[in-house]
């Protein structure tokens, strides 16, 4: 199975960073929303599929699973707790450990009812094939106008037929419908935005105030100048003066962090989710891979 990566989508360094921030600012794990036992391939806790139609998904997954090996599971959930469905999405996808711990080939889609939200979280192994564009595409034109109209079990549906198209190697009839229906593109995610301003407004502040005053203020004494009306003491034990900024010494400007990358805290193959009736993840990840959207 192949797959191309579509131009105009974040590229997964963005996606696995995006899930770190709303992770960090998440309420802390203590209070975190409680995440539910894997118990079959469709997980409807809040009860928005009918019966007919989980039977006929559940069978449809698992015969799509016995082909080849990718795994896809449903869930549905009340609500996330005052918590963002990406981490959520990204937590309950790795304490499932859907896929196979080799392949990281699972899929999880998940409807929060009462926040109004969904979201296709795609493994690591799978991020190529079933790529941003596919699952934005797919909630899009399948789950965000059947939500709309109150069919959750005939979005849902549909959503699961195309993924499975996409993973089975055909992704042609999914992006030729989406440049015939284009989805408008929704607003910037507010706290998002902020996130994002927020962070650049400490790292150009930063870089500003460790390069600007020696070329633009006035210098008072070697390695001291005054700008804006604020001291800035450069070298060597240097301090924060009474009304001013100042460096920490040194000529580099750091964020602190000691990798590129982020952990969910979880163990290797050997923790074991819990689930009950026969049914389990393979020992799976994902690191943020799909897309969200609400009705």
């Amino acid at each position: 199975m192949s797959g191309r990566a579509l131009p105009g989508f974040p590229c997964r360094t963005a996606g696995a960073l995006l899930v770190a921030v709303a992770f960090l600012f998440s309420p802390l794990a203590a209070h975190a929303a409680e995440l539910p036992a894997l118990t079959g391939r469709v997980v409807d806790n809040a009860g928005l599929i009918d019966a007919a139609t989980k039977a006929a998904l559940t069978q449809k997954l698992a015969d799509f699973e016995t082909k080849g090996s990718d795994q896809i599971v449903v869930a549905t959930i009340p609500s996330l707790g005052g918590e963002e469905i990406e981490p959520y999405a990204n937590r309950l996808f790795r304490f499932w450990k859907l896929g196979q711990a080799k392949e990281n080939d699972g899929v999880l889609l998940l409807v929060a009812k009462n926040d109004r939200k969904m979201r296709i979280e795609v493994g690591y192994g799978l991020e190529g094939t079933l790529t941003d564009l596919h699952t934005k595409l797919i909630i899009e034109n399948d789950m965000v106008p059947a939500f709309r109209a109150g069919d959750f079990s005939g979005g849902i549906s549909k959503a699961v037929d195309d993924m499975i198209m996409v993973l089975a190697g055909n992704p042609e009839e999914l992006e030729a419908r989406g440049k015939r229906n284009p989805a408008n593109d929704s607003p910037a995610d507010p706290i998002l935005m902020l996130f994002i301003i927020l962070w650049a407004t400490i790292f150009l502040g930063g870089l500003a105030m460790a390069f600007l005053p020696p070329i633009f203020g006035t210098q008072l004494s070697p390695g001291v100048y005054r700008w804006l009306g604020m001291t800035f003491r450069y070298g060597r034990g240097a301090r924060t003066s009474s009304r001013g900024w100042t460096t920490s010494g040194g000529s580099g400007w750091s964020t602190g962090s000691s990798d590129s990358g982020w952990s969910s805290g979880s163990s290797g193959g050997s923790w074991s989710s819990g689930s009950s009736g026969g049914f389990s993840g393979g020992g799976g990840s994902s690191g943020g891979g799909g897309s969200s959207g609400s009705w």
